[in-house]
């Protein structure tokens, strides 16, 4: 049942994809660098902290947040991101840094993805695809796949647009072991 769930959202997301020059008129602003990152509230899913809840932006205030936008739970390239995303939260543990991925699946569904992959960082709920517009990652009916580092001041101090999943977590670690030094 899981492959065929896999299958029809694998789907759907090659085709938006492929549309996605034809179809994007979206009109979501541009992030700038510096800019204090778009406020949010959403529901999440976190083995490690706390379980299911609601987490806004400030919670996040004094540490380095690392905000992920992906498809979909349970489809491959967002496994292997998320495994990369956690391979490298091993090596960032006890620097004050969080990693959180935001999609449009529900709290339940990153409840199940968590735990079939052993994934142990935040992941939120973004249904209506809100948050991912704010950040101007969103291509309907999912999120795009971009990332943006926030610094302990709730400013983006760089973004990544269109990531390649199986490369983008040694990126981020590369990035954050470089800001991290100086």
């Amino acid at each position: 049942m899981r492959f065929v769930r896999n299958l029809i959202a694998f789907i759907i997301i090659l085709v938006s994809f492929s549309n996605y020059s034809l179809a994007n008129t979206n009109s979501s602003p541009s992030i700038d660098i510096y800019a204090k990152a778009p406020y949010f509230q959403l529901e999440g899913y976190s083995a490690k902290k706390d379980g299911l809840r609601k987490w806004e932006i400030n919670d996040f205030k004094g540490s380095w947040l690392v905000l992920y936008f992906y498809p979909k739970d349970f489809t491959q390239g967002c496994t292997i991101e998320g495994k990369g995303f956690e391979r490298i939260s091993k090596e960032l543990k006890g620097r004050n840094i969080t990693i959180a991925g935001v999609s449009n699946d529900s709290s339940s569904d990153h409840k199940e993805f968590c735990i079939k992959e052993d994934l142990n960082f935040l992941l939120l709920s973004d249904k209506k695809g809100e948050i991912s517009k704010a950040y101007d990652s969103w291509n309907e009916p999912f999120s795009k796949r971009n990332t943006f580092l926030i610094n302990p001041e709730g400013l983006i101090v760089y973004k990544w647009n269109d990531v390649n999943p199986s490369t983008h977590p040694n990126d981020v670690l590369k990035l954050l072991n470089q800001k991290l030094q100086t």
